[in-house]
Parts: structure tokens; sequence; C-alpha cells
């Protein structure tokens, strides 16, 4: 019962998108219709500058991190990761913005900062190295879920049993960014061809 609840909890809490409220508080344009029509830190940050995208990375994080420890107080660790799994979907299928959200990317980091806080700097610190050499923010994203997948698993007791929640949730967010991957491979055959 207890997993049932919170992974409910976990989609509707998913489904409150800070990049929309904030960016529509501000008068500015829905994040959903500009730049990469990703509602989520980055497009923040484009349209509202480096500050208001800070607020929506931290409300974002903080939430994950309210509901990891719901997660970890009342689920065995096994079970934990499919709580993510649900927040995750709230944030790219959130009910209450018409179905149309963000990756989950700043949401699998919040959640994963009480379960393998060591992973989390880890991947912060991949992504800025990668960030730095490639300048394509997704493409550092993507090395950071997979730490953050790869933390969540070591973490588990025994690691194994937390396989399957922290896989679904990781290939999830790569499946989010989909639309940036055809995007990159077209621009990139447009340069060589």
């Amino acid at each position: 019962m207890n997993l049932i609840l919170l992974l409910l909890l976990g989609y509707l809490a998913g489904s409150v998108n800070f990049a929309i409220i904030l960016l529509n508080l501000l008068g500015r344009e829905d994040p959903r219709t500009q730049f990469s029509g990703n509602a989520g830190t980055t497009n923040v940050y484009r349209q509202a500058g480096k500050g208001w995208a800070s607020v929506v990375l931290l409300l974002d994080a903080g939430r994950a991190v309210g509901l990891a420890a719901l997660a970890l107080y009342f689920l065995p660790i096994s079970l934990v990761p499919w709580v993510g799994t649900a927040l995750v979907t709230g944030n790219r299928f959130p009910c209450f913005h018409r179905f149309q959200g963000g990756k989950g990317v700043a949401s699998f980091l919040g959640f994963t900062i009480l379960i393998a806080p060591w992973g989390v700097v880890l991947s912060c610190l991949a992504w800025v190295a990668v960030y730095g050499m490639v300048r394509i923010p997704f493409i550092a994203s993507f090395l950071m879920v997979l730490i953050l997948g790869g933390a969540t698993v070591w973490a588990g007791d025994p690691p194994t049993a937390s396989i399957a929640g922290t896989a679904v949730t990781v290939l999830l967010i790569f499946f989010n960014h989909r639309r940036n991957i055809v995007t990159l491979l077209a621009e990139k055959q447009r340069k060589a061809g």
C-alpha cells in the first residue's frame, strides 16, 4: 500500500512544473514553445537567466529530495527507485500541464541526493566537464544520468534489487531526449553534406 501511495504522490509531485509556473509568473513565454521546447532548467536559463534557472533547479531537486526521504522511510531500498520513476514520469507527462513537461534530469538528480550523495557530486562534476568540452547540455546530462543510475544501483541492498526501477528511470530520461538527438544528428548531417 505504501508503494502505491508513494508512486501516486511521486507522479503528482512531478506534475507540478516549476519552469512553467515561474515563467508564467514572470510574464514570459511558455518554455514549451521556446528554444528546445523543454519545460526545464535549461530553457528557463535561456529565457530568464541564471538566477531564475537556479531557482527552478533548486525547486525541482528539493521536491525530489523530499520524495526520496519519504520513500526511504516507508519502503525497502529495492523499491525506492520506482518512486523516482514516478517522479520523472510526472515531470515528463504532467497532468497539470497538458501532459507536456520537462525531461526529468533535475528530478533524478534531486532524488539521488539522499540515496547516493557521492554519485550526485560525481555526476555534477562530470556534467561540468562534458559540457565544457562539447557545449551541448543534453550530452552532458546523459553522462550525469548514467552516473546517477549507477550510484543508485550501487547503493541498493543488495545492489541488484535496485536495477529494474533505476533502469526504467534512466531509459525514460534518455527517451525524453530523443528530439534533441534527432536534431543534433540532422544538424551534423547538414554540416557534413
